[in-house]
């Protein structure tokens, strides 16, 4: 099962224990994947409709909860991919559609199914619980998650422009900054800075995937941390031999074109030792000296003896 698939059982999982909140959670749930309709006779019945096993059983277990009243479940194959079957969740019962449907502030006292869809889901989600049930019900519709071992990639995947942005302000809410793209047909929120995901998946409380998500972040940054420092030394040390054996071609052409014993005292020590430990650095080329001298005294020497062998070169 895949990251986003093992969250989604966790949170099936998670049932509110305040009415609101569980009102608050399956709003966010008949929003994206419920409709009224009407059967052949013309009498109105709720439906939801998904694909997804867990969305389901989360819907069944929130109408169960909160209306105390039986629904028909339906399973049926898909039409086109038989290998996938799709759920229907259906409430018949004509007072409990009317109940559901004050409850989600869909209708008013006069019977009247509201137009504005965005005005009831601000009644609903007053409360930080409530606020925390809608996307807990979004994250299940419309969320996924990649793997963190591949990437830190939250986003919700949304019909409506105006409903992204209404996800966008409550995850705003709780201090995690989305953003909003357009994708073929679909408007999506989606958040990639890993710290802001394990926030989320707090918001939410799925804290058993947080902490997976977080074991994983501590050891790629452990590892990213320590591929870098790798990649610098093996940079400083691929600096240090250049300049090594840059050092050893210009005392050997010292040597052939005017000799060593010409050099002065210093420079002289320190070019024989630079051909006898041609690996060794220049802190411990200092300390082999007599007297011996710090890492910036060997390199002024070396760079001398540099200057040399291209005057030598330019006279020749």
């Amino acid at each position: 099962m895949s990251f986003s698939g093992d969250i989604k059982k966790e949170l099936l999982r998670q049932l509110p224990a305040a009415r609101h909140c569980q009102i608050a959670e399956l709003a966010a749930l008949f929003d994206l994947v419920g409709r009224v309709r009407q059967d052949e006779s013309g009498s109105e019945y709720l439906e939801i409709h998904t694909e997804n096993l867990t969305v389901a059983r989360k819907s069944y277990m929130l109408l169960i909860s909160v209306f105390h009243d039986p629904v028909e479940v339906l399973v049926r194959n898909h039409n086109i991919r038989g290998n996938i079957r799709e759920y229907y969740i259906i409430v018949r019962n004509r007072q409990t559609i009317i109940s559901m449907l004050k409850a989600l502030k869909m209708m008013d006292e006069q019977g009247r199914i509201a137009v504005d869809c965005l005005g009831h889901q601000h009644r609903l989600i007053q409360n930080t619980c409530c606020k925390r049930a809608f996307l807990r019900g979004v994250f299940l519709a419309a969320g996924s998650l990649s793997d963190p071992e591949k990437a830190y990639h939250l986003e919700f995947a949304l019909f409506s422009e105006q409903f992204a942005s209404f996800i966008k302000d409550i995850l705003a809410f709780f201090e995690l900054e989305a953003k909003i793209v357009r994708r073929k047909r679909y408007f999506v929120v989606y958040i990639k800075e890993g710290s802001q995901i394990v926030d989320f998946l707090n918001v939410v409380e799925a804290h058993i995937a947080l902490m997976e998500f977080e074991n994983v972040r501590i050891v790629k940054e452990v590892r990213n941390s320590v591929n870098r420092q790798v990649n610098c030394e093996t940079a400083n040390i691929g600096k240090t031999v250049a300049a090594a054996a840059k050092q050893i071609e210009d005392i050997e052409f010292i040597e052939c074109n005017m000799g060593l014993r010409k050099l002065a005292r210093g420079l002289r020590e320190i070019a024989e030792l630079r051909l006898e430990y041609p690996d060794a650095s220049l802190q411990e080329l200092g300390k082999m000296l007599d007297p011996p001298i710090g890492k910036s005294g060997v390199n002024h020497r070396l760079r001398k003896l540099g200057i040399i062998a291209n005057e030598l070169k330019e006279e020749s």
